[in-house]
């Protein structure tokens, strides 16, 4: 028998019925993959760059419901490694959206206890971006509620290549032995060493891929995946992928 995913094709589905969330049976880190804003735009003949902007407003809301819930992780794929080779003004254009976002609404993140973090090869960052993230990240540090993850210039196969030449140094070094190593030490070595796992990824547009996304991390997580645009994603439809993940069976290999 095939595997069903839950497809979302218009606005019309979406719906603010009560869906008796188990509020103690919430995934405890939600990834998402937020697909869609070019083609959101392109459908109102909208330029591609009117379609992450939209998309900057449901990441507010998202991040407030998600934090309203008491979910504990929220990643967000903001910019891939593969991202570059978008046209220079849309590249432009997305590494000023975190500054953007940041500088309007951090103080509300702050009120909300949410911690601001990132994954990914920060260093290659334009400067204006790393210091609105790295401001917003000490003014956080010490909060304790939703962990708010942004996924900059990240990609799941560059870190666990850079994982393992990090591990193969230590063992030139005489720090570890081959024997030492297994998944806890390898996951030590991954940008979300800090993390849990995620339990649910989310991804919109209709897609069906992981898009070098979280590849280690993702192994036991439940997919969950909608054709509805990034951009016309919204707290009914965020409910609803949490609802199906309730009622799912996580048997990890058992019975």
């Amino acid at each position: 028998m095939p595997i069903k995913f839950p497809f979302t094709k218009n606005k019309k589905q979406q719906t603010t019925k009560p869906l008796g969330l188990d509020h103690n049976h919430l995934p405890k880190h939600v990834a998402i993959i937020m697909d869609g804003n070019g083609r959101w735009a392109k459908n109102r003949g909208m330029p591609r760059i009117a379609g992450h902007k939209e998309g900057m407003g449901v990441v507010k809301k998202i991040v407030r419901h998600a934090s309203d819930l008491g979910v504990k992780v929220l990643t967000l794929y903001a910019f891939s490694t593969e991202n570059w080779k978008r046209p220079k003004k849309e590249v432009d254009f997305l590494m000023k959206l975190p500054v953007e976002f940041l500088n309007t609404y951090l103080p509300e993140l702050i009120e909300r206890n949410v911690q601001v973090q990132t994954i990914g090869d920060f260093t290659v960052l334009p400067p204006h971006t790393q210091k609105a993230v790295k401001e917003a990240m000490s003014k956080t540090k010490d909060n304790d509620g939703l962990i708010l993850n942004f996924a900059l210039n990240y990609g799941s196969r560059f870190e666990m290549v850079n994982a393992v030449k990090q591990i193969a140094a230590e063992v030139e070094q005489g720090d570890i032995r081959v024997s030492d190593i297994d998944e806890k030490l390898f996951s030590r070595h991954l940008y979300t060493s800090e993390l849990l796992e995620p339990d649910l990824l989310i991804r919109t547009s209709g897609e069906q891929r992981l898009s070098n996304f979280l590849l280690w991390q993702l192994a036991y997580a439940e997919f969950w995946f909608t054709e509805v645009y990034w951009p016309d994603f919204d707290e009914s439809l965020f409910e609803k992928a949490l609802f199906d993940y309730q009622n799912r069976k996580r048997r990890y290999g058992g019975v």
